[in-house]
């Protein structure tokens, strides 16, 4: 059984309000957000971050992202004014969560220490 916060997520076992869903992503709110907007895309498949990827994941990412910066990002969480997204890898890298995710950060002017 896994015991990633993400996956429990992911299947329902934790409910969680999704502003998105597709067949490879939910996009939800960040519980401590640190700008004023702060959402994370968690891909469904599990694995820990971006060095696990291979030709078949990336892809997928690429499409999440695609999305993320498109369709949600613009359309439905209105930062047509600009938005970082942050991939944090690994404990140095500030990683708290070890299933790869993406925060989408905006809703205000970012300074260099957010994300």
């Amino acid at each position: 059984m896994c015991d990633c916060l993400f996956c429990k997520m992911v299947k329902g076992e934790i409910p969680v309000n999704k502003l998105y869903e597709d067949e490879d992503f939910i996009v939800i709110k960040d519980i401590n957000p640190e700008p004023k907007v702060h959402y994370l895309m968690i891909p469904k498949e599990h694995y820990a971050n971006l060095t696990e990827l291979n030709d078949e994941r990336a892809v997928k990412i690429g499409k999440g992202l695609k999305i993320l910066s498109t369709t949600i990002a613009l359309e439905k969480l209105n930062l047509k004014e600009g938005f970082r997204v942050v991939a944090n890898t690994g404990d140095w890298g500030g990683q708290s969560v070890h299933h790869l995710h993406f925060h989408l950060l905006g809703g205000e002017k970012l300074t260099d220490k957010m994300g």
